[in-house]
């Protein structure tokens, strides 16, 4: 497994120094509402949900902001429009981008991502033309301190992860997504503080950039980051 993108890094960083705070909880709510409403509102029996609200206590977003998006998703209305989309595009030097979107107007947020990527040295590609290029894991990291790595690793190992690698100080620990809840259940019954959750699209094999180009990627993703539609964007970018 080549190493993650440290452009998940680089998200979660903006998460916490981001003065558009609300722009972040509008997409962590949506979250949460579509996830209330495929499974219910009981987060001990819908893991989606229970990952979008550790992903909201994450961001420090109000409780009253998490109760109001299950109840959202619970109840219907407008909520029952948010459709869950995914668009496959090309960057700057032909690397690889998988966007994730929840809109309640697919058309709008279908050209809006287009002219996004046409702005910034990209382009929108055809079905199945770029998902290949990625596995969909389920994400976990932590602080790699006051951890006894050979038992964690058994342990971890015996509950389906595929995965577990040191990264910029923290433990990263991979598993398919059918696996994913047992391993987060594992991770939380020795009480260790996960830093971030995630179902996540990781490039099977990273490409390197110059400068240039590199700086042409980032101004892509801040703007597709800026886009309220869009819920998360992945790369294959080293």
């Amino acid at each position: 497994m080549s190493k993650h993108s440290k452009w998940a890094k680089v998200k979660n960083q903006k998460a916490v120094t981001d003065k558009k705070r609300g722009q972040i909880f509008t997409k962590i709510a949506r979250n949460i509402t579509v996830a209330a409403r495929e499974g219910g509102a009981d987060a001990s029996f819908n893991f989606k949900l229970r990952l979008a609200i550790d992903q909201a206590k994450e961001a420090n977003m109000p409780k009253d902001n998490i109760d109001r998006a299950v109840a959202k998703g619970v109840g219907g209305g407008e909520a029952g429009a948010l459709k869950e989309l995914v668009y496959e595009a090309f960057g700057p030097a032909g690397t690889a981008f998988i966007i994730l979107a929840y809109s309640d107007n697919v058309n709008r947020t279908a050209a809006e991502v287009k002219h996004i990527l046409s702005k910034n040295n990209g382009v929108l590609a055809g079905q199945g033309a770029v998902l290949w290029q990625f596995q969909k894991l389920g994400v976990l990291r932590f602080k790699s301190e006051s951890v006894n790595r050979e038992d964690l690793e058994l342990k971890l190992i015996d509950a389906g992860a595929d995965d577990i690698k040191d990264e910029d100080g923290e433990i990263v620990v991979l598993a398919k997504p059918e696996n994913f809840q047992k391993v987060k259940e594992a991770i939380d019954e020795i009480n260790i503080k996960l830093e971030s959750v995630a179902i996540e699209y990781i490039s099977k094999n990273e490409v390197e950039l110059i400068p240039e180009d590199e700086e042409k990627a980032e101004r892509l993703m801040e703007a597709l980051d800026d886009y309220d539609d869009v819920s998360e964007v992945f790369t294959n970018i080293k």
